[in-house]
């Protein structure tokens, strides 16, 4: 493996004495404060990093055989898979193996050209690519296999397993599973102490909590989401044991509003459940959390 580097922005940083993942200010003040990029190494690892552009971020482990990369968070910020390549290479001089798409939205697995041109093997699960072989994004690569139920990928002396754990956020998403390090990575239905919001807006209200009861019955210990969690620190069992209590606490609390027939609108006036108050994205993101709720119980879809 080549030198260990960690990377702020444009420039890098010795980190061999610092912790990868740690305590920050409040969310919003570090988000305002950080720079656009950033590559750490996870803490008690020596092969796993997260790659973050802005308010998207990805896992990478680095093998004896190779890299396996995950998103290439490419979306709008056309600029950021290239990157993500360019700070893979300032850890280790392996081939990128693999890319493997955590589900099907553009905002994280789109701009993948970079990661093909560079030989990788696309991966994601039948669905993803069956919805953008129709869909033809120009910016986003199709994947080159598939995974149904389950795919172990050993590389080296890493292996990764791959996991569908039914509907939630979307009908797509895989699981990342390195069981040596019991880390995961999930995007987007396991935000850490953060409000689902627009993730909540086309999901699958009813099985994304059967979901979320599947990934708690594995066995790991960190979570790395798709999105920076407060202070970006990682996540653990006890935040998705508390996403899927706030899950189950909007759904009873739009529930009964939808039977007082208060769906729409007042509804999303008066749903609070202000004990989440304290969770990232409360303001912004409750009105589209109460809004999906409303069409399961309101509307039945």
């Amino acid at each position: 493996m080549a030198r260990f580097a960690i990377t702020a922005g444009a420039a890098a940083l010795s980190v061999l004495g610092l912790a990868a993942v740690g305590a920050a200010p409040a969310a919003a003040q570090q988000a305002a404060e950080r720079p656009t990029f950033a590559t750490t190494k996870v803490a008690g690892t020596d092969n796993v990093y997260i790659f973050r552009y802005l308010n998207h971020q990805s896992m990478f482990v680095v093998t004896s055989q190779g890299v396996i990369a995950t998103d290439p968070i490419g979306y709008v910020r056309r600029e950021a898979s290239s990157v993500y390549v360019g700070e893979i290479k300032k850890v280790t001089d392996k081939p990128i193996k693999y890319v493997i798409y955590s589900h099907h939205h553009y905002d994280h697995i789109a701009g993948g050209k970079p990661f093909k041109d560079a030989g990788a093997v696309f991966i994601a699960h039948r669905r993803a690519k069956e919805r953008l072989a129709q869909i033809k994004d120009p910016y986003t690569i199709l994947p080159d296999e598939t995974v149904d139920k389950k795919r172990t990928i050993t590389l080296g002396d890493t292996t990764v397993e791959l996991s569908y754990v039914g509907l939630n956020h979307s009908d797509s998403t895989l699981v990342m599973r390195l069981p040596k390090q019991k880390i995961i990575f999930a995007v987007d239905f396991l935000p850490v102490a953060s409000v689902p919001g627009r993730a909540m807006i086309d999901s699958y209200p009813i099985e994304w909590e059967a979901s979320v009861k599947r990934v708690l019955a594995m066995e790991w210990d960190r979570l790395i989401p798709g999105h920076p969690g407060p202070g970006g620190r990682l996540g653990t069992k006890q935040d998705a044991q508390a996403l899927l209590a706030m899950l189950q606490d909007m759904s009873a609390e739009v529930k009964e509003s939808a039977r007082a027939g208060k769906c729409w609108d007042t509804a999303e006036k008066e749903v609070k459940l202000e004990k989440y108050v304290g969770w990232d994205g409360y303001a912004q993101g409750l009105p589209m959390v109460v809004r999906r709720y409303c069409g399961l119980w309101g509307r039945g879809t």
